[in-house]
């Protein structure tokens, strides 16, 4: 097959994934609802047929300096997965992805383009399969595992290639530069300009998220030109080896070598992480987790340009509401999703110890937060949806900070324990909502990830945003959300996100939550500030993944 085949098929995608990130209206290219209509009519039992094809045996890929097996994660529903991952050399493995760096980068923007959606649309067809792998390693409900794993993360790979190939396709390959020189012959010479990539890349995924947060840096580095080795956290292996397999597929018919895509696995006991990041021929490291491994990789990955999502706090600001009951079932959901475990959870919530406007009136502080707690319980009285939304707690060390904090503050909701209808075994908890005074900074100025809030008695509205400015500073934010029938107040609010450049919703009491991001349209952090030092997905994001070298000669 000619290696322009794919992208030629998917040249129509492409256009209008660069379209819609030009006008960032909506749009997808991946459906989110799991329909037949949409998938196929066996296309669910088929992907949950294959993702119980995968337990209990050896994973495999094609990589050169594989030395054994790596035993893989255990599912936060309790069932048994039993599947192992190859092991590898890690010099060895760089040594023959290095190799292969020439053809993959001569092949140039269009090809490359291509492969990458023919990937993302094999991505696609199996979404099912990935979206179990998701759910049983990840702790998500099937249905978003199927969403945020499958066609959300699919979309924001291909928004990244968008913006690669965009901002490839700005650089012409050739020019004449002519220079007049008066009664003289001009000077003209024939420039060429070539993209050349940085070098191997990294994509350190984290465990709640194992394919949304991946695809980015992933197909990024790919598109501009950079053989990839993705790096998944140990409790979230198969999604990531899935993706990797079909890469590696894709690449392989199109006559490259398989492992320009290949994958690193350890273990928790035995992390080889700082080995990986530190090598001196990886040139580019996309992180997904902790701050305090984020700013390690800052610090110590000199060799590389580092990308980092760390930890935040997110926050919202209540002055004023029209509609308490709408605004406390937007918060209620916004609090239960996944169990709170995504990087954009709202944990603080400031409101005047005074109280607030409606409405209906005034109401006090303890009525807002009563209203918030019955809405959340309200939400979740259902057992079985609760189950849904909730998820399992992926981590042991989240269930543990649940209890660590009911002793910070006046418990408003308690958390409570839950029976999973289908996994027994599963770790499944409500939120914890918890009344504080804002002098109590250190109590709700550090994230505590998880199903865990705080709701924060101010002075007043501008305290409220005072206090918010000085935590996300300091600590950083991805998400700020701001209730006000005041436009003046609003006004402050937009000042107030970009003094500490995080992104705004205001007013949400209906179908959009503030914990939700859409691809093409919404930028996932700003790299402003300390959550994070860049921004899925925007130029500053796949620029600096290649460099222009030019040659010039006379004519």
């Amino acid at each position: 097959m000619s290696q322009l085949d794919f992208f030629n098929k998917h040249q129509e995608t492409l256009d209008q994934a660069l379209s819609a990130i030009n006008t960032r209206g909506f749009w997808s290219q991946y459906p989110e609802n799991p329909s037949p209509r949409a998938y196929g009519e066996t296309a669910a039992a088929d992907g949950e047929a294959a993702f119980n094809g995968l337990l209990g045996k050896a994973f495999e890929l094609e990589m050169p300096g594989i030395t054994g097996q790596v035993k893989g994660e255990q599912s936060p529903y309790g069932i048994e997965m039993g599947v192992s991952y190859p092991q590898v050399d890690i010099d060895v493995l760089v040594s023959a992805m290095k190799q292969e760096t020439k053809a993959w980068r001569d092949a140039g923007p269009d090809v490359r383009a291509g492969i990458c959606v023919e990937i993302l649309d094999r991505l696609n067809k199996r979404s099912f399969e990935i979206g179990h792998g998701v759910m049983h390693t990840s702790g998500q409900g099937f249905m978003m595992a199927f969403q945020a794993g499958g066609p959300h993360a699919q979309d924001r790979g291909l928004e990244a290639v968008a913006y690669g190939y965009r901002a490839m396709k700005e650089v012409p390959e050739t020019t004449v530069w002519t220079k007049p020189q008066g009664k003289h012959d001009p000077l003209v010479m024939d420039k060429t300009y070539h993209i050349v990539p940085r070098g191997i890349s990294v994509v350190v995924g984290c465990s709640t998220f194992p394919t949304w947060n991946t695809y980015p840096g992933l197909f990024a580095s790919l598109v501009t030109g950079n053989p990839v080795i993705v790096k998944p956290h140990p409790a979230s292996v198969l999604p990531a080896a899935i993706s990797v397999k079909i890469a590696q597929d894709v690449l392989k018919e199109s006559g490259f070598a398989p492992h320009i895509v290949s994958m690193v696995v350890d273990t928790a006991d035995a992390p080889i992480t700082k080995e990986l990041a530190t090598h001196k021929d990886v040139k580019l490291i996309d992180f997904t987790g902790s701050s305090v491994f984020g700013n390690w990789l800052e610090q110590h990955a000199t060799q590389a340009q580092v990308f980092t999502e760390k930890a935040g706090v997110n926050t919202v600001i209540i002055d004023s509401v029209a509609d308490i009951k709408a605004v406390a079932r937007n918060l209620a959901f916004t609090l239960s999703l996944y169990s709170g475990q995504m990087c954009t959870t709202t944990q603080a919530i400031y409101i005047p110890r005074d109280g607030i406007k409606t409405s209906d009136g005034q109401m006090s502080f303890d009525e807002v937060a009563q209203a918030l707690s019955i809405a959340t319980s309200k939400f979740l009285s259902d057992n079985d949806r609760a189950c849904m939304v909730l998820g399992a707690i992926q981590a042991p060390a989240t269930v543990a900070r649940i209890k660590e904090c009911e002793g910070l503050g006046e418990v408003v909701l308690a958390s409570e324990k839950r029976e999973h209808p289908q996994f027994p075994n599963a770790e499944i908890h409500t939120p914890l909502i918890l009344k504080v005074d804002a002098a109590d900074i250190e109590k709700y100025s550090e994230e505590r990830f998880g199903p865990i809030s705080f709701l924060i008695a101010t002075d007043s509205t501008e305290h409220s945003m005072a206090l918010a400015k000085q935590v996300i500073s300091e600590k950083g934010a991805i998400t700020l959300g701001v209730y006000s029938t005041d436009d003046a107040v609003l006004d402050q609010a937009e000042e107030l996100a970009m003094d500490v450049k995080v992104a705004l919703s205001i007013n949400l009491d209906g179908g959009v939550f503030v914990n939700q991001s859409a691809a093409y349209s919404d930028f996932h952090a700003t790299g402003g500030n300390p959550a994070a030092n860049a921004s899925l997905t925007d130029t500053a994001f796949v620029a600096s993944r290649f460099v222009v070298v030019q040659s010039r000669r006379h004519q």
